[in-house]
């Protein structure tokens, strides 16, 4: 095993040695927090922030609630000074509260999940003819299709699809839009018209938890607008999701995630943990869907019911055997401690990052360079996309205090001028705050354009098809 992870390890030092377009990648580390100390994690006490409703009290707004992240809000926005004036605006967020994925649900359930009435939609659209009826689905089960019991069946008699957001993730999405129009559109006066759409533009991924998403957010933003189209790339290759198919990427998180590693450790010392939570979950301790191999499933199982105000499990064969509050806060350090783990901690985990979201970061490229050309007229650019991809953009600009980013996590890239000498600058916004970094760049507030992009095309590669196809 150990020689399997060296030839791992040098096969990646092989590709950066002989590829100068990445030679200008430095990982920095973290900050030492207690999300990234895996000591305090594991001999910590509590959550590591809200896990059981959407709402922050306003007098701690900005902390971590992972049922609803904070986000840009008139309350806690910095107007920078008056020589700076808005010229481009692009937002890469996650999706909202939801239900859990199926492959995350325990194969029989002890309680139940109804979404009647609440969709998901789906119907055409025709183009000049009539107006369509809308149709939502509703999961069908107790049939006679015998195939139908050879899978557990998750929550019983449920309606609901996995994953699917929900009633309240709608109207946090929407809240999320108006929050955002208040901001953007009626204290900065930036955002176009409703019905300048030529001027704004909405991006989804193939998850139609995505396009959910957006349909609460529109509905805040613009709430006189009854559609819009949303652009969507093959899933073949969406780097927005992302989809993309790159075998170093695989070889490179391999080397930090695989045997005798620190990630390895952490699972054995948190044996107890799991034969607990195997207890209650039914889940074998050979199981080979993953819920052995990261605290990934456990954490969005729980996480799910209790944001949505539903209690921990206890076990179907013994109602008497439950996952108590404190096992669930230790999931919840321990999943947190993997994504700074595996996005920004490991060595290798901003390359990792640059393989992943490398192709969005040069498309953002792209839409400076078009506005500052003034190629076309858009001035707002929205994607909604999913955990994996904030955590990889994050991983590429090297955030300092890395988390799991929760439901609704928002990114915001804002482009600025300043009017009296005709520079360019850019500030990035996290949890409605401007970004510290642990680079030389440190923390992004109206930071030179070409700074910034100077350490993006350092960082990753020139050619990433190439690099990809190398591992």
């Amino acid at each position: 095993m150990a020689l399997t992870k060296l030839c791992a390890l040098l096969s990646v030092v092989l590709v950066l040695s002989s590829s100068t377009s990445v030679q200008g990648l430095v990982h920095y580390p973290p900050a030492n927090t207690s999300i990234t100390d895996l000591t305090a994690v594991l001999n910590g006490h509590g959550a590591p922030g809200i896990y059981n409703t959407s709402h922050t009290p306003d007098d701690e707004y900005g902390i971590y609630n992972w049922c609803n992240m904070p986000h840009v809000r008139k309350t806690e926005y910095k107007v920078p000074s008056k020589e700076y004036s808005l010229k481009y605006l692009e937002v890469i967020q996650r999706h909202r509260k939801r239900t859990p994925y199926a492959s995350n649900t325990f194969f029989k359930e002890d309680i139940t999940w109804d979404c009647t009435d609440e969709g998901p939609y789906h119907y055409a659209k025709d183009k000049s003819k009539f107006k369509t009826t809308p149709i939502y689905w509703q999961a069908e089960t107790g049939t006679q299709n015998p195939f139908e019991y050879t899978v557990g069946p998750g929550f019983v008699n449920s309606t609901c699809q996995f994953p699917d957001i929900t009633s309240e993730g709608l109207e946090d999405s929407k809240q999320h839009g108006q929050d955002f129009r208040g901001v953007y559109g009626d204290l900065l006066q930036f955002l176009p018209l409703s019905w300048e759409k030529n001027k704004y533009q909405f991006r989804v991924t193939n998850n139609v938890i995505t396009t959910q998403t957006l349909s609460g957010f529109a509905a805040g933003i613009y709430p006189d607008v009854d559609e819009y189209f949303a652009y969507i790339q093959s899933d073949s290759y969406d780097s927005l999701e992302p989809a993309l198919s790159c075998s170093l990427a695989e070889t490179v998180v391999g080397t930090y995630q695989g045997p005798n590693t620190t990630w390895s450790s952490h699972l054995d010392l948190t044996s107890a943990l799991s034969a607990r939570f195997r207890n209650v979950s039914g889940i074998e301790p050979n199981d080979t869907a993953g819920w052995n191999t990261s605290w990934d499933h456990p954490y969005d199982n729980l996480s799910a019911k209790q944001c949505h105000s539903k209690p921990l499990p206890c076990s179907v064969n013994d109602t008497s055997i439950c996952i108590g509050q404190e096992d669930a806060n230790e999931i919840y350090r321990l999943g947190n401690w993997e994504y700074a783990y595996r996005w920004r901690g490991a060595e290798n985990s901003t390359l990792y990052s640059t393989l992943i979201m490398g192709p969005w970061f040069k498309e953002l490229q792209g839409h400076f360079k078009n506005h500052l050309a003034n190629a076309n007229q858009i001035k707002y650019y929205h994607n909604f996309a999913h955990d994996e991809s904030i955590s990889a953009v994050l991983g590429v600009l090297q955030i300092d205090e890395p988390v799991w980013p929760g439901m609704g996590s928002e990114i915001v890239f804002e482009l600025w001028e300043n009017t009296s000498n005709k520079t360019n600058h850019i500030r990035v916004l996290w949890r409605g705050q401007p970004l510290k970094t642990s680079t030389p760049l440190g923390t992004i507030d109206m930071l030179p354009l070409d700074t910034f992009l100077s350490y993006l095309n350092e960082t990753i590669a020139d050619d990433l098809v190439g690099l990809c196809a190398s591992g």
